[in-house]
């Protein structure tokens, strides 16, 4: 086991990866704000789901993730139907515009990090991934669980692992 010292250093590193946060939200277009670039994020990665599915992931109360999908379906980047299995529940898909919005957020953000991480190996990167899934997934993070991508009647019952990092 780390040494408290190693566990204080690391709580000062965390801290500072807010830095990064900050400057990757400056590059992105005025109208995707962070929360509404990590719901269209998920719906790609995830597909389409029923709301209750996005608040779990996204660890956020309902009525924020109600907020965010009505930026995103004003926009036009996400529709909103109705569960077959419930009407009273909305399933969210992203759309064609939805799609290319994400793809110009990941372009964004991968120039960034390309930039920026420059003098880093491949190797290093792998790394830093793996190492960060690992650390999100020892908290319990939700977003490192696989989805059904199509709704289901009863939640259910996933398991995690390291290698299903959003």
């Amino acid at each position: 086991m780390a040494a408290q010292t190693q566990y204080e250093e690391l709580a000062r590193q965390l801290s500072a990866v807010g830095a990064v946060k900050r400057e990757v939200a400056r590059i992105m277009p005025t109208e995707c704000s962070a929360g509404s670039a990590a719901v269209l994020a998920l719906l790609e990665r995830h597909g389409d789901m029923r709301m209750s599915n996005l608040s779990e992931l996204l660890a956020v109360d309902m009525s924020v993730t109600s907020r965010y999908a009505a930026h995103l379906a004003e926009r036009g980047w996400i529709d909103r139907s109705p569960d077959p299995a419930d009407k009273r529940s909305r399933i969210l898909h992203l759309t064609a515009e939805g799609r290319a919005m994400i793809a110009e957020l990941s372009r964004r953000s991968a120039e960034l990090l390309a930039e920026r991480l420059s003098d880093w190996t491949d190797d290093e990167v792998s790394q830093l991934i793996r190492l960060m899934t690992r650390l999100r997934a020892s908290f319990g993070d939700t977003r490192t669980t696989t989805h059904q991508h199509a709704p289901q009647a009863a939640p259910s019952r996933t398991t995690r692992t390291p290698a299903q990092a959003t």
